[in-house]
C-alpha cells in the first residue's frame, strides 16, 4: 500500500518508476520530467487519468524509481524496461517482428549476397529491410545467377585451389573463385553492379539481358535464349515489387492507425531510396479511453526501441505532444538527424492518408475473422444449448473409453470452453476396478472417479473452484446414446448431482447423427456449426483416449495377461493372439485346441487352459 511517507521520498528529477502489484510483479513503467510530480499525481483523488489508469492504481502495492540526468535517458530507459517486463498496463505490441535484409559482405576480398534478419555493423552493405523474406531469397538466389557470385563460405584466398569447385561452377553460375580463375578486380566489378541492382537500377541489367538474349537466339542456341528470357522475367518481377510513390528518393516510414475501443492496427510503410520496399501491420492493445495520438506515441516507442534501421523521416497521422523528445532519441538511437513529420497536404499527406486506409482495411478484415471465430466457437454452444433447451452453456466435457479386446482399459476426458478446447483441463485414466472388455463400468469408474475427486477438492477448499476437477461442466457429452448416458445419470445420481447429460449418437457408418438428451433423440442440422462443434468434441475424445492408450503400449506398460501365464513368451504370445483374436475365443479352447496352436507345448497349453478355468487353477480369479 502507497503512503504519504513512500510519495515524499520522490525526487524531484527526471527518471522512470515502476508500480509493482501485490504478487511484487511490475504492472506499469513510465517516465516523467519530474518524479516527485509525476508518481504523486496517481494517487490525488482529484486527479483524472481515465479508467485505465484507476485500474492500475487499485492494483498498485508499491513502487520504485530510478532517477536519470535527462528526460531523453528516461524515455530510453522506459522504452527498454518495457521491453523486458512486458507490463500488465502499458500498451505494447501483441508481437515482435524481425525484417529480413540482403547483405553484401564487403569486408571479404570476394564478397559474397546473403539473407540476413539482423542488420549489424561488420563492414557490410545492407539494403532493406523488406517484408517478405521469400522475396528476398528470390532476389539474393537472382542475383546470383545474374551476376555469378560465389555461394560458398570459404576463406579467399587461402581456400584456392584446395578441393573441387561445386556444382554451381560446373552449370556456369559461378565464376568459379575457388579454382583462382577470376581475378579481385574482376570479381569486384560483378559486386559493383549487385549493389546497383539493389539499389533499384534494372536498366542496365535488363538491356545486358535482352542483348544476350538476341544473340544466342540469331545462333539458334534457343536453350540458353529461354535462360536469358526467364532471367529478364524475374528481373522484371523484382523490379516490379519496388512500388514508386513519387517521393524525393529519401528514406522514410509511414505510419498511420485506425482503432475501435479495444483494439487497434498501426499500418507502416517502408520508403527507401524514394521507392515503396513493402509495408506491415501490427495489432496493439487499446483501452476505452486511450488517445489516438498517445497510441502512435507509444507504438513509435516500442517499434523504433527494437528495429535496427531507423529512417531520416517518420510521418505520422496526429501531431505527437512530445514530438521534440522523441527526434532528440531517435536521432541519438541513429547518430544523424531523425525528423517527426505530421503532412498536411499534397502526395506526403495522401500516402499517411493510404496507410490509414489500409490500417481501417487490416482492421476491419479481422473484425470479421473475430466474428466468424465466435460463429464457430460461442454461437455453436448457443446452438446447442438451445437444441437441448437450456438457458446456456459454456463448457462441455466429453468422455471415451479406449482398450484392445479389454486389456488395459484407459479413459479420457476432454473439456471445451466457449467452443474451444480447453487442454491443460483434459485428463486421463487408467482404469483400475474392471477387468475385461466392458466399456459401461469403465465409464462409471471414470466418471465417479472425475466427480468425486471434484467433490472433495470443492469441500476441502471451502467451495472455490480452483482447478479443471473443481469446475463442473454445463453439459456432459457422452461418446454413445442411451447406455452410456444412462451411466452418467446413475453416476450423478449416486453423487448427488444435476448436470445435463446428452449421448452423442451415430449412425451405422460411425457419423454423429444427432444428440440423446432426456430419453429422446434430437435430430441437428448436419450444416450447423453446432453439429460441427460437437463432431469435433466426438473427434477430440476419441483420439486423446487412444493417443493415451497407444502411449502405454509404446512405453511397454500394457500388461497382456498373457504374461502371467507360465511358459508363454512372446513368440507363444503372438501365436495365440493371432489364432483366438479375443480374449473369450481363447477361453473357450480346450486343452487339444489350444495344443494345436503353433510352437506350444502341452504343459503351455494347460497353463492357459487352467487360467481361464479357476477350479482347475492356482486361485486366479478372472471371469470372461
Amino acid at each position: 500500500m502507497v503512503t504519504e511517507k513512500d510519495l515524499s521520498k520522490l525526487p524531484d528529477q527526471p527518471g522512470v518508476y515502476l508500480m509493482h502489484g501485490r504478487n511484487d510483479e511490475i504492472i506499469y513503467v513510465g517516465k516523467a520530467r519530474s518524479l516527485k510530480n509525476r508518481v504523486r499525481q496517481y494517487f490525488q483523488p482529484s486527479h483524472d487519468e481515465g479508467l485505465k489508469k484507476k485500474q492500475m492504481v487499485a492494483n498498485i502495492d508499491y513502487f520504485e524509481f530510478i532517477v536519470t540526468d535527462s528526460e531523453l535517458e528516461a524515455l530510453i530507459l522506459e522504452c527498454n524496461l518495457i521491453k523486458e517486463y512486458r507490463p500488465k498496463y502499458n500498451t505494447m505490441l501483441r508481437d515482435d517482428k524481425t525484417y529480413p535484409y540482403i547483405e553484401v559482405t564487403l569486408t571479404e576480398d570476394y564478397p559474397r549476397v546473403l539473407f540476413s534478419r539482423r542488420m549489424k555493423k561488420n563492414g557490410s552493405k545492407f539494403f532493406g529491410p523488406f517484408t517478405s523474406a521469400g522475396a528476398v531469397h528470390d532476389t539474393v538466389e537472382l542475383v546470383q545467377k545474374l551476376y555469378k557470385i560465389r555461394t560458398c563460405n570459404k576463406k579467399f584466398p587461402e581456400s584456392f585451389g584446395k578441393g573441387r569447385p561445386c556444382l554451381n561452377y560446373h552449370i556456369g553460375q559461378c565464376l568459379g573463385v575457388c579454382q583462382g580463375n577470376v581475378s579481385k578486380e574482376e570479381y569486384g566489378k560483378n559486386v559493383a553492379k549487385v549493389i546497383q541492382f539493389l539499389e533499384g537500377d534494372y536498366n542496365d541489367t535488363l538491356k545486358d539481358l535482352q542483348e544476350k538474349m538476341l544473340a544466342a537466339s540469331e545462333e539458334m542456341d534457343f536453350e540458353k535464349a529461354a535462360i536469358y528470357r526467364d532471367l529478364i522475367e524475374s528481373v522484371e518481377a523484382c523490379a516490379g515489387r519496388q512500388k514508386a510513390t513519387q517521393l524525393d528518393g529519401e528514406d522514410r516510414d509511414i505510419i498511420a492507425m485506425a482503432r475501435t475501443a479495444e483494439d487497434a492496427v498501426v499500418q507502416v510503410f517502408f520508403i527507401r531510396g524514394g521507392k515503396m520496399i513493402g509495408r506491415e501491420h501490427f495489432f496493439i492493445n487499446v483501452r476505452v479511453d486511450d488517445k489516438k495520438e498517445d497510441l502512435l506515441e507509444y507504438f513509435i516507442k516500442d517499434y523504433y526501441t527494437g528495429t535496427p534501421f531507423i529512417p531520416r523521416e517518420i510521418f505520422v497521422q496526429f501531431e505527437i505532444d512530445e514530438v521534440e523528445l522523441l527526434e532528440k532519441w531517435l536521432t541519438d538511437k541513429k547518430g544523424s538527424r531523425v525528423y517527426i513529420r505530421t503532412p498536411k497536404r499534397g502526395d506526403k499527406e495522401k500516402l499517411v492518408e493510404l496507410a490509414a486506409k489500409n490500417a481501417q482495411m487490416v482492421l476491419d478484415q479481422d473484425r470479421e475473422k473475430i466474428k466468424k471465430e465466435e460463429g464457430r466457437t460461442i454461437g455453436a454452444m448457443k446452438e446447442i444449448a438451445e437444441l437441448l433447451g437450456l438457458p446456456g452453456a459454456s463448457r462441455m466435457e466429453a468422455y471415451d473409453i479406449s482398450n484392445i479386446s479389454g486389456f488395459q482399459s484407459v479413459g479420457s476426458m476432454v473439456v471445451f470452453e466457449k467452443g474451444k478446447p480447453k487442454r491443460s483441463d483434459y485428463r486421463k485414466f487408467k482404469i483400475k476396478t474392471v477387468e475385461g472388455p466392458n466399456d459401461y463400468a469403465s465409464m462409471h469408474e471414470v466418471l465417479t472417479r472425475r466427480f468425486s475427486h471434484g467433490i472433495e477438492e470443492l469441500e476441502a477448499n471451502g467451495g472455490v473452484i480452483e482447478d479443471s476437477f473443481t469446475k463442473f461442466p454445463d453439459i456432459i457429452m457422452m461418446d454413445g446414446g442411451k447406455g452410456q448416458v444412462h451411466i452418467a445419470k446413475q453416476v450423478l445420481s449416486e453423487l448427488g448431482l444435476h448436470i445435463p447429460v446428452a449421448g452423442m449418437v451415430k449412425d451405422d457408418h460411425h457419423r454423429t447423427r444427432g444428440l440423446y438428451f432426456n430419453d429422446v433423440e434430437l435430430p441437428i442440422d448436419t450444416h450447423s456449426e453446432g453439429f460441427k462443434l460437437i463432431t469435433r468434441l466426438q473427434d477430440e475424445a476419441h483420439r486423446f483416449a487412444i493417443e493415451y492408450h497407444r502411449s502405454l503400449r509404446s512405453k511397454g506398460q500394457v500388461h497382456s495377461f498373457l504374461d502371467d501365464i507360465d511358459g508363454i513368451g512372446p513368440k507363444r504370445r503372438k501365436a495365440l493372439m493371432k489364432k483366438y483374436v479375443s480374449a473369450e475365443k481363447m477361453a473357450q479352447a480346450s486343452i487339444e485346441d489350444l495344443m494345436e496352436t503353433e510352437a506350444m507345448s502341452k504343459e503351455a497349453a494347460e497353463n492357459v487352459y487352467n487360467y481361464f478355468h479357476p477350479v482347475n487353477s492356482k486361485g486366479n480369479d478372472i471371469q470372461f
